[in-house]
């Protein structure tokens, strides 16, 4: 079925703000602009480990081929600040960074998966349009498939790449989640709003292990987000120094970036931060056994890295804590997982034991 319908989309934007979407945009389906870029990036090896990149070849920015019939995307913006998000929250997110016996988690990562809230939305949106057209060839996604949901966003006017790679936007700077649903159905594709970074780049110059190598070039394989979450092995031993506290995510590319004083917070409860996973010290988390970690990770985005990979990155802060304050609590912590089982886990507390010789 394809149906052209204008009176549609503020229809659809009516019902997403209902399910605590931000914005909704729609795009077409042609992404070749940003073909040669994808694999110029693949080609260098900037996806790391991340072979889920390269492995379903352009169609990641062919969305007609991804899901055969789709004539349009709709996009999804949700912003995931936590409710209680006070004045100056950038200021007290550089603070935790700086206090190097405190484990620092990425804010979206503090509240539920929002791989879960989202799709669980967006699949609500897609049954309404349903509704109210007849049966509608669709498929949603959330960071769960080949999908250029950074270039979808900006074709459709949720606002422009930033030099870090994010989507930024003019009213609620980079503070959000997106999400899509390709569909069988043609809508008029919204307006995309130019770029607004000027001569700034705060992003690059305060990324602690430059993985942003030029404007809206970024090596992954040295973002701390990617080595918190993605990698699997040991992390590089020139890198780890430079992760400080950070044991799941990094933040820092955002919380400098001007246009994030915009940030909006959600609306939804989901994304507030949860008990025992924000402003914890590194010793107490590093003690946590498996079975408590699955507990209190439990339906949130911190439980997919596992605990083996949970203790390799808390050991890096643990050694990094006990260079910079020769802390005897921290060296005792360490001690603790010195006959860990796993060969990962041991190298990386050997390697923190000896940042305080």
């Amino acid at each position: 079925m394809v149906v052209c319908s204008s009176q549609l989309v503020p229809q659809i934007q009516q019902w997403a703000h209902e399910l605590g979407f931000s914005q909704i945009g729609v795009a077409g389906v042609d992404l070749s602009c940003a073909e040669p870029g994808l694999m110029e990036w693949l080609a260098q090896g900037f996806h790391g480990e991340m072979h889920y990149m390269a492995a379903h070849g352009l169609k990641r920015a062919r969305p007609a081929e991804l899901v055969p019939g789709t004539v349009s995307v709709i996009t999804a913006r949700m912003n995931y600040l936590p409710r209680t998000t006070p004045e100056g929250w950038q200021a007290l997110e550089f603070a935790r960074l700086a206090d190097s016996a405190q484990g620092a988690v990425s804010v979206y990562a503090r509240g539920r998966d929002y791989h879960k809230v989202l799709r669980a939305r967006l699949q609500k949106l897609s049954d309404r349009i349903a509704e109210a057209i007849g049966p509608l060839g669709h498929r949603v996604f959330t960071d769960s498939a080949p999908v250029l949901e950074a270039e979808l966003a900006a074709h459709s006017g949720q606002g422009w790449r930033g030099k870090h790679t994010l989507v930024l936007s003019r009213d609620a700077g980079s503070m959000f989640f997106l999400g899509e649903i390709y569909i069988d159905v043609a809508l008029p594709p919204s307006a995309p709003v130019s770029a607004h970074c000027g001569s700034c780049q705060s992003c690059m110059d305060v990324c602690p292990t430059q993985a942003i190598i030029a404007p809206h070039r970024l090596d992954a394989r040295r973002c701390i987000s990617y080595l918190t979450i993605e990698h699997a092995g040991p992390i590089p031993l020139e890198l780890r120094p430079l992760i400080g506290n950070r044991i799941y995510g990094c933040d820092d590319c955002q919380l400098i970036c001007p246009w994030n004083k915009y940030a909006q917070v959600s609306s939804l409860p989901d994304f507030d931060a949860r008990a025992g996973l924000s402003g914890q010290q590194l010793v107490h988390l590093f003690a946590w056994d498996e079975p408590t970690f699955l507990r209190q990770t439990e339906g949130g985005p911190i439980r997919r890295i596992g605990h083996e990979r949970w203790l390799r990155n808390i050991a890096v802060a643990l050694g990094n804590g006990l260079r910079a304050t020769g802390s005897a609590e921290l060296r005792a912590a360490l001690h603790t997982c010195a006959q860990h089982e796993s060969a990962l886990v041991r190298e990386h507390v050997a390697w923190g034991l000896a940042q305080g010789i």
